[in-house]
């Protein structure tokens, strides 16, 4: 199928393997790209600039005709390694770049001189507006559906009020999780899907069997969301530590949320703690289960390659 997307990245299927904390990894994106996709990893998956260089190089390797790697990056001040990823990235270079939580600009300054595309997630129009105006490649609509930081609107009603006022290509994210929720987003307009909760049940994924066969035990009314992960609202599944702790911020953080000042250093500390819960839950036993999913866990079935999952969302 040829759509704007598959024209942009030169890939056979509007489909992008999104990039998700902790999961996505250079294997799961190698096995991507041999689908005839374009499969992502966030920066922030390398603890280190080297470890980043790294991967890069070992993309560029893998890479196949047909399929597209890109990295995605946290653009605000929440994430302090911003400037050097964003310049091993383009000293290096990949084909597409996703930027998330913060103004695109600098991103698409700098990548567009290496000549790599630049895509923005976006929840509503006046973002989108911005980042077209900046020179966005194309528009990420984070819809309502979507796992992890989510938009407040459903698929149809946000990827109908992007095409009418963009130019550049709509691309949906979120309540993928089958070949009939591609077709869907099409219909609305989407020129491709981003696509993430299916592929963290992957055995190429870098995280527990147990995380994984979460995604298998748990469907769409176990994911909840909750406040207490980065200090913006993130879904994720419902298991019972979470049942224990809660979704709300606690009262001293929503306190210290109301001074402007203050507001800043707070979401950086509750990030910066509720990523470590994320990450010890996802790479080893411990009875702090954060397990981050969207609701398209509801298709999930069984653990499988990375290229299994790619035919059941294309065939």
């Amino acid at each position: 199928m040829q759509t704007k997307l598959t024209e942009l990245l030169n890939i056979k299927h509007p489909i992008i393997k999104a990039p998700m904390f902790l999961v996505s990894n250079v294997t799961m994106v190698t096995e991507a790209m041999k689908g005839g996709i374009a499969g992502c990893i966030p920066a922030l998956n390398y603890r280190t600039l080297d470890e980043l260089r790294v991967a890069l190089k070992a993309l560029k390797a893998n890479k196949v005709e047909g399929g597209s790697f890109g990295f995605n990056l946290i653009v605000n001040k929440s994430n302090l390694k911003y400037k050097g990823q964003l310049e091993v990235i383009c000293e290096e270079g990949c084909d597409f770049i996703i930027t998330s939580l913060g103004s695109p600009e600098e991103t698409i300054k700098q990548a567009h001189k290496a000549g790599i595309k630049v895509f923005c997630d976006v929840t509503d129009l006046h973002f989108a507006k911005k980042v077209e105006l900046l020179g966005a490649d194309a528009a990420i609509a984070v819809n309502s559906e979507a796992g992890g930081h989510r938009g407040n609107l459903s698929p149809q009603e946000l990827t109908h009020l992007l095409n009418i006022n963009l130019t550049i290509p709509v691309i949906s994210a979120g309540g993928v999780g089958c070949k009939a929720d591609i077709d869907k987003m099409l219909s609305y307009g989407a020129e491709g899907v981003s696509v993430g909760s299916p592929f963290i049940a992957s055995i190429e994924a870098g995280v527990t069997d147990e995380y994984k066969q979460a995604c298998v035990d748990y469907g769409a009314k176990d994911i909840v969301m909750t406040q207490r992960i980065s200090g913006t609202p993130c879904t994720v599944i419902n298991t019972p530590y979470i049942q224990k702790i809660g979704t709300k911020e606690s009262w001293i953080e929503s306190v210290l949320n109301k001074n402007r000042k203050l507001k800043k250093w707070v979401k950086m500390i509750r990030f910066s703690i509720g990523m470590k819960d994320t990450e010890n839950a996802a790479k080893k036993a411990t009875y702090k289960t954060v397990w981050v999913a969207g609701p398209s866990i509801e298709h999930t079935k069984a653990i499988l390659p990375v290229k299994d999952i790619i035919d059941k969302l294309v065939n």
